[in-house]
C-alpha cells in the first residue's frame, strides 16, 4: 500500500478538489431551508449599494469587501433598490429599514436573492480550505495536508459560518493569508514575495476591521526574524544581497513596513470609491450615519486623537473613519449570555468555554493528540530542536496567540463565530499527527478521527449552527449554555413554518417570539409577535394571552437584551402586578391605546414596560417546562394550557412558583 505522502499528485490533487467541492456543497445547501439570519440583510443591501450608487452611508463597519463579494450576483440580478422611494430613510442611513424594505416589501426574489449571495460567500470557505490544505502540506506533506483538509471540511464551525453573508469567512481567510505572506516575505525579500505580502495585508484592511491585530501579529514577527542569526535575503533587479548587521535588517524591515502601509491606505481609498465623503451625490442627502458621531467616538484620549484628526485632514475616507469609530463604540458593552449569567462586558472565559462545547469531539481530539505528539517529541529532541521546530510554525503561533489574547479580553462575547480565525491554524497544526515519520498507529488514528468528523457533520446537519458536543449535553441543551449568533440567529423560521403547517390544530392561536431581520409573517406564519425586541419599527397592539403555541427562539427565551433579563424577583413581581392593574383599568375606560411604539417610544412606554415584564415572568417558567418541540435546536415550542397561562400571566406569586416547581419535576 502506498503511504499517503507519497501518493502521486494526480491522486492528491483529486482528493484536494473533491474535499472543497464537498465542503462548498455542504455548506450551502444546508442554507436552503433556512431563513436569513440577523445581520445577511444589511450586509447584502450595503454591499449592493456600494456598487449600484458608490455610496458607503449604509453599515461601513462590518467590511467593505466581503459585502461587495456578496452582492456581486446581484448586479446581474438587479432587484429594486430605489432610494428615491424612501428618501428620509437613507438621510438617516437607517440601514435596518431600508434593508427591511429591499428584502420583504420591494417585490424582489427574496430566497434567490440569499441563495445567490450564500453560494457566492462560501467560495470563501473553499479557499481558506485550500489554504489549510496547502500550509499543512508544506509543513507534513501530502498525509498531513488532506488530514487538516478533512477537518477543515467536515467542521460545523466552517459549514455554519463559510456560506453566510456576513464578513466573519472573509476576514479568516485574510488573516490567514496575510500573516503566512508576510512571513515569507520576511524570509526573502524579493518583488513576488512582497507583492503578495502587500495584496493579502491591504485586501484584510477592508475585509473587518479585527485586521487590526495584523499590527501586532506583524511586529512580533518582524521581532522573531530580526532575532535570529540568520541573515535577511534581499534580492534588487535580480542580484541577491545578505543583510547580516542591525541597522541593513531594520531599514529594510521599514522600507516594507512603508510600502504595506502605503498600499492599505491606497487599497482602502479604492474600495470607498476614491472620494472622502460617504454620500453618493445624486442621492438623498446624507443628513447622518445611522449612529451620529457624537454617540459612538471614544471618550477622550489616543483613539479620539486619532480619528479626530484624521477627519480633520481627510486621511481616510468619511465611512471607513465612521465604521471604526462604531466597532470600538460596539464592542465596549453589550448584552451576553453564558450558562444562565448575564453580562454586558463579557467574561474571560466566554470564548474558550464556547470553544470546549461548539468544537467536534473529532476536532478536539486531533487538537490533543497533536499535542501530545510535539510534546513527546520534543521531550525526545531537546532545546535546539524545539527552536526549529517553532519557527516552522512562526506565523501560525504567533497569530493564534494574539487572535486568543485579544478573544480573552473582548467585551463583545455575543457569538462562537468570532473565534472562527482560529480553526483555520488549529487544523494546519493538527496535521503534525501524520507527518511523513509517524508510525501506523498515528495513521490508523488520523483515520478514525477524519471518520468521526465526518460522522458527527453528518449528524447535525443541516443544523451546523446549534451544534453542541456532549460536554453541553448536546444540541438540544445548547441553548441552556450560548445564544445568539452561538445558536439562534433568526435562521430557523421557515422550519418553524413548516412544523406548524402540520402540527398547528384548526384554529389554535400562535406567538411567535423571535430575534433577527426575518419576518415571520413573510415565512407564512400565521401568528402574533411575542415581546419583541425588535418589530422592524411598525407598532403593534398589546393583547391578552391566551392558551396556544408558543414559539420562543432561544436569544428571546434567555431575554438576553432586555432591560429585565435574569431571574424573577420580587421586585419585579412588584412592578408587573402594579402595571398589569393600572393599564388593564386604563384599558377598559378607554383611557390606553392598545398600540405599543417600537422601543416603547412615546405614551405607549408603561404598556411596553408591561410588555417586557410579562414576557420575563413567562420565560422564567418556560425555561423550567420541557418543550414539546424544537426546530433546528434554535426555536423551542410550548403547547400552554389554560391553567399555565393563568400561572405564569395572571396566578399569583404562589401560583407561579407551584407551576415551576411541577414543570421542574416533570422534566
Amino acid at each position: 500500500m502506498t503511504p499517503p505522502h507519497r501518493l502521486p499528485s494526480v491522486v492528491v490533487t483529486a482528493a484536494v478538489t473533491v474535499l472543497l467541492a464537498l465542503h462548498w456543497w455542504l455548506a450551502v445547501s444546508a442554507t436552503f431551508g433556512k431563513s436569513v439570519t440577523a445581520d445577511e440583510t444589511v450586509h447584502l443591501t450595503s454591499g449592493y449599494s456600494y456598487w449600484r450608487f458608490n455610496d458607503y452611508r449604509l453599515q461601513p463597519e462590518n467590511g467593505n469587501l466581503p459585502q461587495r463579494w456578496g452582492a456581486l450576483p446581484l448586479l446581474l440580478e438587479r432587484p429594486r433598490l430605489e432610494p428615491a422611494a424612501a428618501p428620509a430613510w437613507w438621510s438617516l442611513s437607517h440601514v435596518w429599514l431600508i434593508s427591511q424594505q429591499f428584502f420583504f416589501a420591494s417585490g424582489n426574489d427574496t430566497d434567490f436573492m440569499l441563495a445567490t449571495a450564500r453560494a457566492t460567500m462560501a467560495l470563501w470557505s473553499m479557499a481558506t480550505g485550500l489554504l489549510v490544505f496547502g500550509w499543512s502540506r508544506r509543513l507534513w506533506g501530502n498525509a498531513g495536508g488532506l488530514f487538516s483538509l478533512t477537518l477543515y471540511t467536515f467542521s460545523a464551525t466552517t459549514l455554519a459560518h463559510g456560506p453566510l453573508v456576513t464578513s466573519d469567512m472573509t476576514v479568516t481567510f485574510f488573516l490567514l493569508a496575510a500573516t503566512g505572506a508576510f512571513w515569507r516575505h520576511l524570509q526573502r525579500l524579493d518583488a513576488c514575495s512582497l507583492a503578495l505580502s502587500l495584496a493579502a495585508t491591504a485586501l484584510t484592511c477592508v475585509a473587518k476591521f479585527s485586521f487590526l491585530l495584523l499590527l501586532p501579529v506583524y511586529a512580533l514577527l518582524v521581532i522573531w526574524r530580526l532575532t535570529e542569526s540568520a541573515p535577511l535575503v534581499a534580492i534588487w533587479r535580480g542580484k541577491e544581497r545578505q543583510l547580516a548587521g542591525g541597522w541593513a535588517k531594520f531599514t529594510a524591515m521599514a522600507s516594507s513596513a512603508a510600502f504595506h502601509g502605503v498600499t492599505a491606505w491606497a487599497v482602502i481609498w479604492a474600495f470607498f470609491g476614491f472620494r472622502y465623503s460617504a454620500f453618493a451625490p445624486g442621492l438623498p442627502p446624507g443628513w447622518k450615519f445611522y449612529m451620529p458621531w457624537q454617540d459612538i467616538l471614544p471618550a477622550p484620549g489616543l483613539w479620539l486623537s486619532l480619528i479626530t484628526q484624521a477627519r480633520r485632514w481627510q486621511v481616510l475616507p468619511e465611512a471607513f473613519l465612521q465604521g471604526l469609530a462604531y466597532v470600538r463604540y460596539a464592542a465596549s458593552q453589550r448584552g451576553a449570555f453564558l450558562n444562565g449569567d448575564y453580562s454586558t462586558t463579557g467574561w474571560v472565559t466566554f470564548f474558550p468555554y464556547a470553544f470546549m462545547v461548539k468544537t467536534f469531539l473529532a476536532e478536539l481530539g486531533a487538537i490533543t493528540l497533536a499535542f501530545g505528539v510535539v510534546m513527546i517529541r520534543w521531550w525526545r529532541v531537546g532545546g535546539e530542536r524545539i527552536v526549529k521546530d517553532l519557527r516552522r510554525v512562526a506565523p501560525l503561533v504567533v497569530l493564534f496567540v494574539i487572535y486568543w489574547a485579544f478573544s480573552l479580553v473582548s467585551h463583545l462575547n455575543i457569538g462562537h463565530r468570532h473565534i472562527l480565525p482560529v480553526y483555520p491554524i488549529l487544523y494546519i497544526l493538527a496535521g503534525v499527527i501524520i507527518r511523513p515519520a509517524a508510525s501506523r498507529w498515528l495513521y490508523g488514528a488520523a483515520v478514525a478521527l477524519a471518520g468521526l468528523a465526518a460522522v458527527e457533520s453528518m449528524a447535525i446537519r443541516p443544523h451546523y449552527l446549534a451544534y453542541f458536543n456532549v460536554f453541553a449535553g448536546g444540541p438540544t441543551n445548547g441553548w441552556r449554555h450560548l445564544v445568539d449568533s452561538s445558536l439562534d440567529w433568526g435562521q430557523d423560521l421557515a422550519g418553524l413554518a413548516q412544523w406548524l403547517r402540520s402540527h398547528r390544530q384548526s384554529g389554535e392561536p400562535v406567538y411567535v417570539g423571535s430575534v433577527g431581520m426575518s419576518d415571520f409573517r413573510y415565512e407564512g406564519i400565521p401568528g402574533e409577535p411575542l415581546a419583541p425586541y425588535y418589530y422592524h419599527y411598525r407598532t403593534r397592539r398589546w393583547q391578552e394571552l391566551k392558551p396556544g403555541l408558543y414559539c420562543v427562539s432561544a436569544t428571546l427565551l434567555q431575554d438576553v437584551y432586555s432591560s429585565v433579563r435574569g431571574p424573577w424577583t420580587p421586585a419585579k413581581e412588584f412592578a408587573y402586578r402594579y402595571l398589569l392593574r393600572k393599564m388593564r383599568a386604563e384599558i377598559a375606560e378607554g383611557k390606553r391605546d392598545t398600540q405599543i411604539a417600537e422601543f416603547g417610544n412615546g405614551p405607549s412606554k408603561p404598556l411596553w414596560d408591561l410588555d417586557r415584564l410579562r414576557f420575563a415572568r413567562l420565560a422564567q417558567y418556560l425555561r423550567l417546562r420541557r418543550p414539546d418541540a424544537m426546530i433546528g435546536y434554535s426555536i423551542l415550542i410550548y403547547r400552554l394550557s389554560d391553567e399555565e397561562v393563568h400561572a405564569a400571566v395572571n396566578g399569583t406569586a404562589a401560583e407561579l412558583a407551584d407551576a415551576m416547581a411541577r414543570a421542574l419535576q416533570a422534566r
